[in-house]
């Protein structure tokens, strides 16, 4: 059937993917990916010989039109990322929003994301939490941390491991040295790791190991 289907993929372990996504990757005429060198591996992993179609944040824009008629004459068409939920922190919103505003059928399958693992693993209050992905590099960035200083839900945050410490630093200014954390790395792989701690211990913990892999930060919020 013609539609738009957002199909989440696993964030470490192949072994994560759903039956119901490996279904729809089988049956669809067109995979949107970020990189086709990573998915083409995904979908050799699961005997799939789909076609498919580079879709990044660098060319969204110019593809939103040509994929929008293809769905509209008839195609069905996946839409995937490197890992986890398209969309989240990753390409899909415009395509998405898109096919809404053009009465185009949406169906998006429940499957992995980076964040909610992070979040049940850090020991921290699930109860209320907001989810913030990857901070501003320049532009935003300290009125971001401003606005958030006294927010009392739990916080969600990914970061890249080049730009670790900064971040880290950054929770230690805005919500002092004792304020509860957890930074989980390598989600489901083989040497996935959490450490817990406060901001301060954190930081002494993470400057004598070498940063490797996507990061999830998990930080409490302020005392009530």
């Amino acid at each position: 059937m013609a539609k738009l289907y957002i199909v989440p993929t696993p964030i470490g372990n192949l072994d994560d993917i759903t039956i119901r996504a490996i279904k729809t990757l089988e049956e669809v005429d067109l995979i949107l990916c970020e990189d086709t060198r990573r998915s083409k591996k995904l979908l050799r992993h699961l005997n799939i010989n789909g076609k498919l179609r580079s879709h990044h944040k660098f060319n969204e824009h110019n593809q939103v039109e040509i994929i929008l008629n293809k769905i509209k004459k008839g195609a069905s068409v996946a839409l995937i990322s490197d890992a986890g939920t398209p969309g989240i922190s990753d390409p899909g919103f415009l395509i998405a929003r898109t096919c809404l505003n053009n009465d185009i059928e949406i169906e998006c399958l429940p499957g992995p994301t980076a964040l909610i693992p992070g979040l049940l693993l850090s020991g921290i209050s699930a109860d209320k939490f907001i989810f913030e992905g990857f901070l501003p590099i320049k532009k935003g960035r300290k009125k971001r941390l401003s606005n958030l200083s006294l927010e009392k839900r739990t916080m969600i945050f990914y970061e890249s491991p080049h730009k670790l410490m900064r971040t880290l630093l950054d929770f230690e200014t805005t919500f002092g040295s004792n304020r509860r954390i957890s930074v989980s790395r390598e989600l489901t792989k083989i040497y996935e790791e959490t450490l817990r701690g406060t901001i301060g211990e954190i930081i002494d913990s993470c400057q004598k190991k070498k940063s490797r892999g996507e990061y999830v930060i998990v930080v409490e919020g302020i005392e009530k």
